[in-house]
């Protein structure tokens, strides 16, 4: 699968999952330096606002994406209230993280 279609798909659980957001974060929060920008964003409007919309840019502009990420871990932590319905979307990331980086750090709802 090409990492085109794990961005729309993860763009579409995160909206399966009413965690995808109408309203932009300030250009402030969105340019937080801590990981994650934990400290000015949800996690999920980082997916969103920073992973989703960056990645969508570099490959639209041809250009190369990160090889060393490790998202899965903090997905899992920050998805873990939902249950089983966060089943799809860590597996999402976990085939973001591999595809990118060729390690997949995952320990909850791991594909059989």
């Amino acid at each position: 699968m090409k990492i085109a279609d794990l961005l729309t798909r993860l763009e579409d659980e995160l909206k399966a999952n009413a965690l995808w957001q109408a309203t932009r974060p300030s250009e402030v929060a969105l340019s937080s330096l801590q990981p994650f920008c934990i400290d000015t964003l949800s996690f999920e409007q980082w997916l969103q606002f920073v992973l989703i919309d960056r990645f969508k840019a570099l490959l639209a502009m041809g250009m190369q994406l990160p090889n060393n990420i490790s998202v899965c871990p903090m997905a899992e932590e920050t998805f873990k209230h939902l249950g089983d319905d966060a089943s799809e979307l860590i597996n999402i990331i976990a085939d973001i993280d591999e595809h990118l980086s060729g390690k997949r750090v995952q320990t909850l709802y791991v594909r059989k």
